[in-house]
C-alpha cells in the first residue's frame, strides 16, 4: 500500500509502498482520507518524543480520518505499530475509532484533533474547569494555543487571559475570544509583576502551560503567597507542551505559600479512554461552537518534501 515511512530518526519520511495490515480480534481497518501532521507525529518520528520506539521501518501518524469496512466515517487514534496513520490502511482498537458528524469536513477535523485535545483534556480531564471561572493560557499563539482560547470559552470559562512573545502576537488573539493579553517580552521581574496583577485582577484558577522555560517559572513566582487571603481560588496549573524548555527551577516555598497545584496533560497522565472522551467532545463541538480552525490538505505523495515544511500545525496529508 501507498505509505510514508520513518527508515531513520535523522531523515524526514519517504513515501513508497509497506506491507498492508491486518486487522486482529478487536482491531477495526481503516481506510485512511487524512492524517494530520501535528508536533508530536514529527517527534515521535525523529526519536525525540518519550513514546518514540527504536524499531524501523514503521509508518507515521497517530491519529487520522477514514472510514471503516462497514463504510463509517471516523476519527481513529493510536494505530498498532508499525502501522501508522499515514498510509492507505492501518488498523487501530474498536475503542479507539469515533464517529464524525456529517457536517465536518476531513481534513479540518484531522488538523484540529491533536492541538484541540490538549486543552479539551487538559480542561476536563485534568483541572476540572468550572463555568465561570478565569484561564490563563501560556503560549496561545500557536495552532494549539489559538484553539485553547475558543475552547476555554466554550467549555464555560468566563475569562481567558493570553500569553505571546510580544505586543503584535497576542492582539490578534482577541478575535478569537481572549479578554487580556500579556506579552512575554518583558524582564524575568516585571513579568512575574504582570502575572500577579492578572491573577489578582482575574480571579486566575486554571493556568494551561504550552511553554514551561522561564514564563512558567514566572507565573510559579506570581501565584507564590497566593492562597493566604481567604476565598482565593486554587489555581490548577497543567503542564502541556516545553518548547521554551525542560526543566525550571521551583522554589519550596511557592508550593508550601499558595494553593498552586501542579499536573501534566498528556499521554500517560490521561488515559486513553480519557483522551478518546476529550476528542470526542471536540469533534461536536468544532460546528455548533464555530470555531476558527487553520486547515491545509496536502497529497501524501509529497511527505518528503513538506515534513520539515513550517506548516504551524495545520497540515493534513490526504489519500
Amino acid at each position: 500500500m501507498n505509505s510514508a515511512i520513518v527508515e531513520s530518526f535523522s531523515r524526514p519520511p519517504r513515501y513508497g509502498q509497506f506491507q498492508d495490515p491486518e486487522a486482529k480480534a478487536g482491531q477495526r481497518l481503516v481506510s485512511v482520507s487524512a492524517a494530520a501532521l501535528s508536533p508530536l507525529v514529527k517527534g515521535i518520528a525523529a526519536g525525540r518524543h518519550y513514546s518514540s520506539g527504536d524499531t524501523f521501518p514503521f509508518v507515521p501518524g497517530v491519529d487520522g480520518v477514514g472510514r471503516l469496512e462497514d463504510g463509517r466515517r471516523v476519527y481513529f487514534a493510536f494505530p498498532e505499530a508499525p502501522f501508522g496513520s499515514m498510509a492507505e490502511h492501518t488498523v487501530v482498537e474498536g475503542s479507539q475509532c469515533i464517529p464524525l458528524p456529517d457536517e465536518l469536513d476531513d481534513v479540518t477535523a484531522a488538523v484540529a484533533a491533536n492541538p484541540g485535545m490538549s486543552s479539551w483534556a487538559a480542561l476536563t480531564e485534568r483541572a476540572h474547569l468550572a463555568a465561570g471561572e478565569a484561564v490563563l493560557i501560556n503560549g496561545a499563539t500557536g495552532n494549539a494555543g489559538r484553539l485553547a482560547i475558543q475552547i476555554s470559552k466554550f467549555l464555560g470559562a468566563k475569562t481567558v487571559i493570553v500569553t505571546g512573545r510580544n505586543q503584535d502576537a497576542v492582539e490578534p488573539l482577541a478575535e478569537l475570544g481572549a479578554d487580556a493579553a500579556i506579552p512575554l517580552d518583558q524582564d524575568a521581574e516585571k513579568l512575574t509583576a504582570s502575572f500577579r496583577s492578572a491573577i489578582k485582577e482575574h480571579g486566575i484558577s486554571v493556568v494551561l502551560d504550552y511553554l514551561w522555560g522561564a514564563s512558567a517559572q514566572s507565573i510559579i513566582g506570581a501565584v507564590a503567597g497566593h492562597g493566604s487571603v481567604a476565598g482565593e481560588p486554587r489555581i490548577r496549573f497543567v503542564q502541556i507542551g516545553s518548547i521554551a524548555g525542560e526543566t525550571i527551577p521551583i522554589p519550596a516555598a511557592a508550593l508550601r505559600s499558595s494553593g498552586l497545584e501542579l499536573m501534566g496533560s498528556g499521554l500517560g497522565s490521561v488515559s486513553y479512554a480519557g483522551l478518546m472522551r476529550s476528542i470526542a467532545g471536540l469533534m461536536k463541538a468544532i460546528v455548533p461552537g464555530k470555531f476558527r480552525i487553520a486547515a491545509e490538505p496536502i497529497p501524501l505523495s509529497e511527505v518528503e518534501s513538506a515534513w520539515n515544511r513550517d506548516t504551524g500545525g495545520r497540515v493534513a496529508f490526504t489519500l
